[in-house]
């Protein structure tokens, strides 16, 4: 787990230079705009990415909304929507209480289908990669998910809330976050989130987060480090039957 690259945050040292070294991960340079560029000639279909941001203290909402237009304007087959949480009923509708958001959808703006995945805070650093596939997930509509899970998440009769606390100087998070987003595709009843834990210290603090990635199911049932789908799938089951 990356306990130290969580510590500075919640005690709020080196931050203003953290946030700066943060975002310049996520700016793609010349290379990085080469092979994401790349990546994007295999999308087969459309993804529809709403960006929810708040003019109250959100002070990387300008920041996450740049990075999904920037991975925009590399594919036709990708439009955005720029939402303000305050007052939206949109927000309502897909459970954004909280800015920045972001969340992907399949399909287009004027015809597309919410999956339950959703980003709290700036996909920035390594949380760039959850970014990507899950646009690129999105529109193969192939989730890497077991057989056995997919059975079993078809199946599903209860709500299923999965919440992944990250930093965007985690190597280990994105592992956590695809695993839940790919989860959420494959049923209606789940929901998956990423966190990014120094963003929302509350909930950080409210979730016993002391490092990262820390999975949270269904308020109560968690998991430390970048599990296998076999543990994740074990904690959804114990949910389920709750």
């Amino acid at each position: 787990m990356c306990i130290d690259d969580y510590a500075w945050a919640m005690h709020g040292r080196m931050v203003d230079m953290t946030i700066t070294e943060v975002f310049t991960m996520a700016i793609m340079d010349e290379n990085t705009r080469n092979q994401v560029l790349e990546s994007m000639k295999e999308m087969d279909g459309s993804v529809f990415i709403q960006v929810f941001t708040s003019k109250d203290g959100c002070e990387l909402c300008g920041d996450t909304k740049a990075i999904v237009e920037e991975v925009a304007d590399l594919s036709d087959r990708i439009e955005t929507e720029h939402i303000d949480l305050d007052g939206s009923g949109l927000a309502e509708k897909y459970g954004i209480d909280r800015a920045p958001a972001i969340v992907i959808h399949k399909g287009t703006k004027d015809d597309h289908k919410y999956q339950g995945v959703r980003f709290f805070g700036i996909p920035a650093g390594y949380e760039f990669t959850s970014l990507l596939d899950s646009i690129l997930t999105t529109s193969s509509g192939a989730p890497a998910v077991s057989e056995e899970a997919m059975e079993y998440l078809e199946t599903l009769e209860k709500d299923i809330h999965i919440q992944v606390f990250v930093t965007p100087t985690c190597p280990y998070c994105p592992k956590a976050v695809i695993l839940g987003h790919h989860l959420a595709m494959v049923s209606e009843r789940v929901t998956s989130d990423m966190i990014e834990a120094s963003e929302f210290q509350e909930l950080s603090q409210k979730y016993n987060v002391m490092g990262v990635p820390r999975t949270i199911i269904n308020e109560k049932h968690h998991q430390e480090g970048a599990a296998p789908e076999r543990m994740i799938m074990d904690l959804i089951k114990k949910a389920a039957q709750e």
